[in-house]
């Protein structure tokens, strides 16, 4: 499992549409050879037929698709915008933190979910993500938080 390793993760990215950033954060999940290219645009294609449902928290968006869409292993990016964009959800917009998830079964999806919600269910995690001034400040966090 790849869980916001340095290289899943990328600070201060400019993104003018919440399809841009989905794209930016599978891409992510691309170049560390956990997801296929094709991952990133069923995302977007997710987003297009249900809407912003993965904008689960202020600021906070999961975008995700099924593992047969190009999962190649069980994995986390982090995409932090560096101007918040409008996704559609009525109460957690604008985003900020996009975290990408490839699952490649539906227990190592549960689990993987299981880690974001015990960094992202403080809220001081979630403004430290906000906050960081780079990966490595990200990276303690993160380690801080494991159990």
């Amino acid at each position: 499992m790849k869980f916001l390793e340095p290289s899943l993760i990328a600070l201060d990215v400019e993104a003018e549409t919440a399809e841009e950033a989905i794209r930016l954060a599978g891409g992510l999940l691309a170049d560390a050879g956990a997801a296929e290219t094709r991952y990133a645009e069923a995302m977007v294609e997710s987003y297009r037929d249900k809407g912003p449902y993965f904008v689960l928290a202020p600021h906070i968006a999961l975008p995700h698709a099924r593992a047969e869409d190009g999962v190649k292993e069980a994995s986390v990016s982090l995409l932090r915008l560096k101007k918040p964009v409008v996704f559609g959800h009525a109460a957690n917009d604008p985003v900020q933190l996009v975290f990408a998830l490839g699952g490649s079964t539906s227990s190592e999806h549960i689990a993987m979910l299981r880690k974001l919600t015990v960094l992202l269910s403080n809220p001081d995690n979630v403004e430290a993500f906000k906050q960081a001034a780079d990966v490595d400040t990200i990276q303690q966090l993160i380690r801080g938080n494991e159990q």
